[in-house]
């Protein structure tokens, strides 16, 4: 990867709706050896999608909650049914096993806290082996994720 890669890369970060064009004229290309290099980073899993970023109140998930969660087993089954479970739920944005404590990392977005008490209580806390969840509620989004 080179830095015309690099570029290209971070032209496509800020706007992933670009045209070829614009895009090759951005980073100072023509537009058939940028189309190849898009093609070559797309192959190549450097780019591994496109996306539309929402805005979270519009569809009535602006109440974000950052989940620390720890289990009182890390056998197969209990993490399989854990990140099955937590994975299929639409609220839901981001699941991480970690090393160390806690074991998961979960972000979730909903309406309200009404809403959350009822992920809560009706899917987190209905998985089997659970031993602690705590709730982390965002005081200001200094840094929003891309």
């Amino acid at each position: 990867m080179d830095a015309m890669d690099r570029a290209i890369i971070a032209e496509l970060e800020r706007d992933g709706r670009l045209t070829n064009v614009e895009l090759a004229h951005r980073v100072g290309l023509t537009t058939g050896p940028c189309l190849r290099r898009v093609q070559r980073l797309t192959a190549d899993g450097v780019i591994r999608g496109y996306r539309a970023v929402i805005d979270p109140t519009a569809v009535g998930r602006s109440f974000e909650v950052l989940l620390d969660l720890t289990l009182d087993s890390q056998d197969a089954e209990t993490t399989q049914h854990l990140e099955q479970t937590l994975a299929r739920a639409e609220e839901v944005l981001e699941l991480r096993r970690l090393f160390g404590s806690p074991d998961y990392f979960v972000r979730v977005a909903v309406a309200d806290l009404a809403a959350y008490e009822a992920f809560l209580s009706g899917h987190v806390m209905t998985i089997p082996r659970v031993k602690n969840v705590t709730s982390h509620f965002t005081m200001k989004n200094l840094k929003p994720a891309p």
